[in-house]
């Protein structure tokens, strides 16, 4: 483990917190990125990880009253933090009057952001867009998978020992919808393509001409409800905001084809749990993966747990060992431009 570590160069020009755990020759990289920058850090005051890439950390971590002291020191002194601390987020205006800039280590933080009132500060913010791209890409061409090739009914046969010939279908030539195009949902839309998937993008915005080619088809979020009847798997990658809130619920599952397949690596908001729940058991979905809930941790109580055609996986799809590495490339990629005055990347826009 890193010992308690402060690196400053010969000019003190911009001083960075690292607000939660993060591997050491990734600390001597932000302390490294150039002359006048100061890395406060110490991995005894943040959680300790439970995974590579675990930002959150161990729930039941708490500080000493001398360890919370000397954090708080050190929000007073910090221009830039890397990781948003939810936590002491809303007394940021009094804990850290010197703050500019953070650089948050997911995607969806919005309404985190909202829910701290970072929004109003004006402290800039920039999230994790693209980083976890691939890992998730990868999690949506399993979960397809995992449903046309019927795994499930394979995991039965082989704890029964049974020796059963079979037929599945093919994922060359099925059709998906992809709700959301943004990196990821670009990045999704180019493995399923890669496969034979059809892919129809949905985005409220135009594509550029260079994401024509991710996708088959391209629509806007007015006209879901026209491919959804036509779309074998439906994979949700949206951000969670007031327009995407619930926007899948009874009657749009009802209009997917009978067999259809749910990927939500979105947000769990912005599908109706009830209807789902309804719709796995009634059989008119073939299946649903689902790497996000309503209420996370998912109740134990909750059906989801022990439907056969649903798949789990913990808030857990876009988490991979590499993970601190890209998120330090695009830190101190965003620390020159900072340093520069030049346009930050992926600069949260509510």
């Amino acid at each position: 483990m890193l010992a308690s570590l402060v690196m400053t160069s010969l000019r003190d020009d911009v001083t960075v917190l690292i607000t939660s755990f993060l591997e050491p020759e990734h600390v001597r990289r932000i302390a490294e990125a150039g002359t006048g920058v100061r890395v406060l850090y110490d991995p005894g005051l943040v959680a300790p990880p439970r995974f590579a890439g675990d930002h959150s950390g161990r729930p039941d971590f708490r500080r000493s009253p001398d360890q919370e002291a000397r954090y708080r020191g050190w929000l007073v002194e910090a221009d830039v933090h890397f990781d948003l601390d939810a936590e002491l987020a809303p007394a940021f205006p009094t804990l850290a009057p010197r703050l500019r800039w953070i650089q948050a280590t997911s995607s969806g933080i919005g309404p985190v952001v909202r829910r701290t009132g970072l929004d109003r500060s004006g402290v800039t913010i920039t999230n994790a867009a693209g980083i976890h791209a691939v890992p998730l890409a990868e999690h949506a061409l399993l979960a397809l998978l995992y449903f046309v090739k019927d795994v499930p009914a394979r995991l039965r046969e082989q704890r029964a020992h049974a020796w059963e010939r079979h037929s599945t279908r093919e994922l060359r030539g099925l059709t998906a919808t992809v709700v959301g195009l943004g990196a990821v949902g670009l990045e999704v839309a180019r493995t399923l393509r890669s496969v034979g998937v059809h892919v129809i993008g949905v985005r409220r915005s135009p594509l550029a001409a260079d994401e024509t080619t991710r996708v088959d088809e391209a629509t806007t979020p007015a006209h879901l409800r026209e491919v959804l009847p036509r779309s074998d798997a439906l994979v949700l990658i949206a951000p969670h905001t007031r327009e995407t809130e619930g926007m899948i619920g009874a009657t749009e599952l009802a209009l997917l084809p009978a067999g259809a397949i749910v990927v939500n690596i979105a947000r769990g908001a912005l599908i109706d749990e009830v209807a789902l729940i309804d719709a796995l058991r009634r059989g008119h979905l073939g299946g649903a993966a689902l790497d996000v809930a309503a209420v996370e941790p998912l109740p134990a109580d909750s059906p989801l747990w022990d439907l056969p055609n649903v798949l789990i996986t913990p808030h857990s799809a876009a988490t991979v060992a590499r993970e601190n590495e890209r998120l330090t490339d695009l830190f101190v990629e965003n620390l020159r431009r900072y340093r520069e005055g030049a346009p930050l990347l992926n600069l949260l826009r509510l």
